[in-house]
């Protein structure tokens, strides 16, 4: 009922604005995907001044300015260097992402009355490894409505199960929507008059990385055990419908009914990312020489495997 309520919202919401879920992203051999798709420009400048605590989602985070005058979102813990390369790495394949950085070290003027953050702040304000998230003031997320993988105007479309087979290559199990009470899809919309669209996206790739499964099993950002399920990254291909080994928080209604011509799809783009680029990424993302090495070995095998199935 509630997410029924939601679509009967969305439709007085978007005002006939063009609703998108994928771009083309052009010479995706060209892309820069150490600074992603904000660019070395637009990364966070120090010094950085305390705004306030965020108390929302499961990870601690607080928003803070940097000298430009910027206002982003500063997270720590497991997600923070998952979330940076895996939204990299769709942002390359043409979907959309919010500006992402890993910020090795720094300090933030002016923090007080900690949280959650406490464990990652100290009193002086320094910090290590954390992912900084552009807050732009031009874009606005519609609060009362969201979209889920059964219900969204995309739905039986090459570009929705493009993204789909994304987060099972990026083994991202938190693939929840607008049925659960976090959700992890939005619709955001930006511009103005003409120019006015809305976005359809996925808002958080931090549960990337690791391990698919269950409660008690799934991992982020662990490459032994990226590596050790890639084998069983595509388990078969039936009557022209291809088996993904993955579990997630949506699981059936998530993988099912995908078929060679969706991999021949995304293929077109994922197939293009070069090794160097996925190892700038890693490196940019806060990655180990052994991380960067075995992810890339991984996600090489990953992506042998949807090959094979392209040419089916």
């Amino acid at each position: 009922m509630r997410y029924l309520f939601a679509v009967a919202l969305l439709t007085a919401s978007l005002n006939g604005a063009p609703r998108l879920l994928w771009r083309d992203p052009g010479a995706i051999e060209r892309l820069n995907l150490a600074a992603g798709p904000g660019g070395a420009a637009r990364a966070p400048k120090p010094p950085f001044r305390f705004i306030r605590e965020d108390s929302s989602g499961t990870s601690p985070k607080v928003q803070v300015r940097d000298r430009t005058g910027a206002r982003w979102s500063v997270k720590w813990g497991e997600e923070v260097k998952a979330e940076t390369f895996a939204s990299r790495l769709a942002w390359a394949a043409g979907y959309f992402v919010e500006p992402v950085y890993y910020v090795r070290s720094g300090r933030i003027a002016g923090v007080r009355n900690l949280g959650r953050a406490d464990r990652f702040v100290d009193k002086r304000g320094y910090f290590r490894d954390a992912r900084f998230e552009l807050i732009d003031p031009s874009r606005r997320y519609l609060q009362t409505v969201g979209w889920t993988w059964e219900q969204n105007p995309f739905v039986g479309t090459r570009q929705l199960n493009g993204l789909k087979i994304l987060l099972m290559f990026t083994s991202n199990w938190d693939n929840k929507d607008a049925r659960d009470a976090t959700s992890n899809t939005a619709i955001v919309l930006e511009g103005a008059g003409e120019e006015r669209r809305s976005v359809y996206m996925v808002t958080d790739w931090g549960g990337s990385m690791g391990k698919w499964g269950n409660f008690f099993t799934r991992e982020k950002w662990n490459c032994d055990a990226y590596a050790k399920q890639s084998p069983d990254f595509i388990k078969s291909v039936e009557e022209g419908e291809v088996k993904f080994g993955f579990s997630g928080k949506h699981d059936d209604e998530f993988k099912d009914e995908i078929g060679v011509d969706d991999v021949r799809w995304i293929m077109q783009y994922l197939g293009r990312i070069s090794d160097a680029q996925i190892r700038s990424a890693l490196r940019a993302s806060g990655a180990s020489r052994h991380e960067e090495q075995c992810f890339a070995r991984a996600m090489r095998l990953r992506i042998r495997q949807l090959r094979q199935v392209a040419r089916l």
